[in-house]
């Protein structure tokens, strides 16, 4: 039976969601299910290959593996190719550096686990990585290697029976396994095929298990089926552990409507669903760096011309490159005649170069290269930095053995302790330096509560014995300990939810202020640093792309500086503190009429979206008074 006409109608229905939820999640909050319901096509086309050619004992297994590598490689690598030219054009040197080690993890398809061991999908550095939407390929392509061999031990051990009983236990199996990794293990479930298996082998039993044709329940089947994955897009969203048990439900649709095979559906047989199924390959191929594209330029209205340039490129990229007739192989011996096969080995020597020679920094001039330096963290980070429990005592201390300065805090802690270690050295002192890392004041907690309880204790306990030590300064990322990452809601302030925490929190932060308010000559707290709204390196792309060398570029605004931290603002004004506590505000270094800049005199103040840069610290260090370095 020909299933053409469901088929391209499902994938118009998976990319059009895909596609929706990546211009704006809001739009359609569970539209990255629609990858679940090309797994499950795949899954199907794939077991419908394999077992007929097992049935009539003409499957070739190379034949198979070439022939996917025909229909898959060509367009990615074009896709990666322009990728690569253009970010020569546009991308700085980290970024192009990032984007060559993409680009040979999609075209050997192992760009799953790459970006697995890189972050979450949801997170906002996945707007800068260009080639993210890759990793659902790898997981195909990695089935695809697999799954024939399975199916033909299967055919050894039970001819079809064994097949058909195989795939279903296969199924159930990695169904429960994939219902439990995505609440223990979620970002490597949702990446690694382990976990999606079960997706694709549902795609195998809507082959392998058809339902006798009866037009009445096939156009019931189809309906069901289409609403299911419709409800998936309408009431899951990225909080819901994915692809747990309610991967079920679009994953349920789909194969209802493949088995309902009922190609009359106006819902699936429509003038504008089959172009886009028949394009649905390449539209999701592009529409990914077109979001992008939109979102590192700040672009208004984006969506507007981006859907339809996805659409545009798709159609450019299923005419002029999916369509190209490519030679059947049907032996190892012949293998090496694939040209699919040696274009993917040259963009991958392409993308390994660009990391090799670190993105290629030499393409920019000196300014622009002065700026991309500017954005750098402190060098004593990784060594100076603590992510999990070492004894205090153990702290670093620099630059010179007349220690009189401590600071005190989490990783906002780091480049000011750099900035603050290199003005005391023009003193002839030094400074004991303690931080670790998302850690908020706990020391009214027991130990344990939390990762840095003991750490915090015996930090400030090690700062008031430290007879050297006179001065002090503190610093945390207040805000996000009581209200979470700015981030994901910029320009909307998060709300603080739990109330209770935060007024321990804050309580925490008084008593370690009054202690050593107690025990040295001055306690310096640093209020809360502007949290800006991009990563530092999209604002220097920005930047570059269209501002003057020298002009200052916003981060964010002094409205939105008061709305995110207005806990802690007014807790910090409203409190009274001993004579010797002195506060320093950042506003008054890197917020001028009403505007908080993130690139200022051609340097970065910034290396992330709200952490100082080195620079950035320099700038603040600026408002401690020169009295403060005075020898007592």
């Amino acid at each position: 039976m020909n299933f053409r006409y469901d088929i391209n109608g499902l994938r118009a229905i998976a990319v059009i969601a895909v596609v929706l939820f990546h211009f704006n999640a809001d739009w359609l909050p569970g539209g990255f299910a629609g990858v679940d319901v090309f797994f499950v096509i795949s899954g199907f086309l794939m077991t419908s290959i394999v077992v007929r050619g097992i049935d009539t004992g003409e499957f070739n297994l190379v034949k198979f593996y070439i022939a996917r590598a025909n229909r898959i490689v060509p367009a990615l690598a074009l896709l990666c190719l322009v990728m690569l030219v253009l970010g020569w054009l546009m991308l700085l040197p980290e970024e192009y550096a990032a984007l060559g080690k993409h680009v040979a993890g999609s075209v050997s398809f192992l760009s799953n686990t790459v970006y697995w061991q890189e972050a979450g999908y949801f997170d906002a550095a996945s707007h800068e990585k260009w080639l993210l939407h890759t990793w659902s390929l790898a997981v195909e392509w990695q089935f695809y290697l697999l799954y024939p061999l399975v199916l033909i031990a299967l055919a050894k051990l039970g001819g079809s029976a064994g097949i058909k009983r195989g795939v279903l236990a296969l199924t159930i199996v990695a169904f429960i396994y994939s219902a439990l990794t995505s609440v223990i293990w979620p970002s490597a479930s949702y990446y690694l095929l382990g976990a999606r298996t079960w997706e694709l082998l549902f795609g195998g039993l809507a082959y392998l298990y058809p339902l006798p044709a009866a037009k009445q329940r096939s156009r019931l089947f189809n309906l069901v089926g289409i609403a299911l994955i419709v409800i998936a897009y309408v009431l899951i969203d990225e909080s819901v552990p994915w692809p747990g048990y309610m991967a079920m439900i679009p994953v349920a649709g789909t194969y209802l409507v493949l088995i309902a095979s009922t190609q009359g559906s106006v819902l699936t047989n429509n003038p504008v669903f089959q172009p886009l199924g028949r394009w649905s390959y390449s539209i999701y191929l592009w529409h990914w760096p077109v979001v992008v594209f939109g979102y590192r330029y700040d672009i208004n209205w984006w969506w507007i011309p981006g859907m339809a340039l996805c659409v545009l490129l798709g159609f450019l990229s299923y005419r002029y490159i999916e369509n190209i007739k490519w030679r059947r192989i049907h032996s190892l011996q012949q293998s090496w005649q694939a040209k699919p096969l040696w274009l993917a080995a040259l963009v991958m020597v392409m993308g390994g170069s660009a990391v090799s020679y670190q993105g290629y920094p030499q393409r920019f001039d000196a300014h622009m290269q002065a700026l991309i330096e500017s954005a750098r963290f402190s060098p004593y980070r990784d060594q100076c930095h603590f992510n999990e429990y070492q004894p205090p005592n153990e702290a670093c201390e620099y630059f010179e053995d007349d220690v009189t300065w401590a600071i005190l805090g989490d990783s906002h802690a780091v480049e000011l302790a750099y900035a603050l270690a290199e003005r005391l050295r023009t003193h002839q002192q030094g400074l004991k330096h303690y931080s670790f890392s998302g850690c908020v004041p706990s020391l009214l907690e027991q130990n344990g509560s939390s990762r840095c309880t003991r750490w915090y204790s015996e930090a400030l306990q090690d700062i008031i014995d430290d007879e050297r030590i006179t001065t002090v300064l503190i610093n945390h990322r207040y805000s996000w300990a009581v209200a979470g990452d700015h981030a994901p809601d910029y320009p909307h302030a998060p709300a603080v939810e739990n109330e209770a925490r935060a007024a321990r929190i804050f309580a925490a932060l008084d008593t370690v202020i009054n202690k050593l308010a107690n025990a040295k000559k001055t306690v310096y707290v640093m209020y809360p640093v502007p949290e800006i709204s991009r990563p530092a390196t999209a604002l220097i792309a920005q930047h570059f792309a269209f501002e003057a060398p020298d002009a200052p570029m916003k981060g964010t605004t002094m409205n939105y500086y008061k709305q995110r931290n207005q806990a802690i603002l007014t807790h910090l004004q409203d409190t009274r503190y001993p004579p010797n506590v002195v506060f320093v505000k950042p506003t008054e270094a890197l917020c001028k009429n009403g505007q908080c800049n993130a690139i200022e005199k051609g340097k970065s103040l910034y290396f992330d979206d709200n952490h100082p840069s080195v620079e950035g610290a320099r700038t603040l260090i600026k408002l401690l008074p020169e009295q403060a370095f005075t020898h007592p």
